[in-house]
């Protein structure tokens, strides 16, 4: 079955893929005929995979999914969100996306702190984070959604050479104290918010 991605993202491409593990072929947007950029202008990860997945399917009438993720961090209130992409600003650049998120929990945490010091009452902050998934899949007219969470910590500096975006900071439970750049894609793969949103998917559709 030839599906359509909403996405430039060869990293999301690649990793959707080794998830399906062959069993449905992934055209990417630009494959499709849809170069321009796709837009994201929603205010949840669930509005941003619906309206990418309508922005592809009204231009070429294929069944087609989008996702989107965000990158929920406790001590920010749940932000990056759904700016995780473009939390530094645009355009894209996970360097700068990364730098902006331990500066912006470390001034955070300093503030916490010097609350506590004159006397007022702050709850001890957490690195707890979670990365949401949302999935959108129009297969014959019709919309599906499917989620998935990884949930986690972030460290206080980057380690690992592996996999993209936040990976270098992000901390998985279960581990070991290993961030989602230091693992192997196939282990990344299995507990991903993204794995298991796909997954989710795949087994909803391995009856069509």
């Amino acid at each position: 079955m030839k599906i359509v991605f909403a996405t430039a993202n060869k990293n999301k491409i690649r990793e959707v893929s080794e998830v399906l593990g062959g069993k449905f072929e992934i055209v990417s947007a630009a494959e499709a005929g849809v170069s321009e950029e796709i837009p994201e202008t929603g205010n949840t990860v669930y509005a941003n995979s619906l309206q990418k997945a309508d922005y592809i399917h009204e231009r070429t009438g294929l069944d087609c999914f989008a996702d989107d993720t965000g990158l929920e961090v406790e001590i920010l209130g749940g932000a990056p969100g759904v700016r995780t992409a473009r939390y530094a600003g645009g355009p894209s650049d996970p360097s700068r996306n990364m730098d902006k998120l331990l500066a912006e929990m470390a001034r955070r945490q300093y503030e916490a702190s010097i609350m506590r010091a004159m006397g007022l009452k702050t709850p001890h902050a957490t690195r707890r984070a979670r990365f949401r998934t949302c999935i959108t899949l129009i297969l014959g007219g019709t919309k599906h959604f499917f989620e998935g969470i990884m949930e986690g910590s972030i460290a206080l500096k980057r380690s690992g050479k592996g996999g993209f975006g936040y990976d270098p900071v992000f901390l998985p439970d279960g581990c070991d104290g290993l961030t989602s750049a230091e693992i192997s894609e196939e282990h990344k793969n299995a507990i991903s918010h993204r794995g298991k949103a796909v997954r989710a998917m795949v087994e909803f559709l391995k009856d069509k």
